[in-house]
């Protein structure tokens, strides 16, 4: 089966994906599941935590304040969005923007799995610390966690099913749109994508 036809087939089940807590909330708010957007052989691939607002009414990935701020950060190193790959660890948005709960990560992370074996990327930075804590565990370096304000632009490597993968661990964007201090440190850390171009 192509790869786009592996991401539809994801795209179908979420689409029904009636077992999630957050399906009631999206149908009754006309919401869609977020699956992602890019490039499916794409080299690097970005995992955010959840959809906002904005993301669950266009099915976009970044799409809202964050998105901007995201497409600033991939102009500063001259890296064309549609080179890569955005996605989220879970794929609904969870109600008033809260962090999505243990077992909603436990429910969508499979999605997230399956989206990484098609796209065999071989750098992958998380946005957040919820797909960091994810991705570290999913790579086998759980012993190397620390709070992500500890290990925020630092390099680390890991193995998936498919291989090595370099983990890259950012605060998420919207850390900088709660305090713009914060937009400095978040472009330098994005400075450590470009080695891997």
């Amino acid at each position: 089966m192509e790869k786009r036809d592996q991401m539809k087939q994801i795209r179908d089940e979420l689409l029904d994906f009636k077992v999630s807590p957050l399906y009631v909330y999206r149908t009754e708010n006309n919401y869609f599941p977020v699956i992602g957007e890019g490039s499916h052989d794409a080299r690097i691939v970005f995992i955010g935590e959840a959809p906002g607002e904005q993301e669950a009414k266009t099915a976009r990935p970044f799409c809202g304040r964050s998105g901007k701020l995201l497409d600033e950060m991939l102009v500063s190193i001259n890296l064309d969005r549609e080179k890569v790959y955005i996605t989220n660890l879970v794929k609904d948005r969870p109600q008033n923007n809260r962090d999505p709960s243990f077992e909603e990560i436990q429910l969508y992370a499979p999605f997230l799995d399956r989206q990484l074996d098609i796209i065999r990327p071989r750098v992958i930075i998380m946005l957040g610390r919820h797909s960091m804590n994810y991705c570290f565990e999913k790579a086998g370096i759980k012993e190397q966690l620390e709070p992500i304000s500890k290990i925020h632009g630092k390099v680390f490597k890991g193995k998936l099913s498919y291989g090595e993968v370099i983990l890259l661990p950012l605060y998420h964007p919207a850390y900088a749109l709660y305090n713009p201090n914060n937009k400095v440190t978040l472009f330098e850390d994005f400075k450590h994508v470009q080695q891997f171009l």
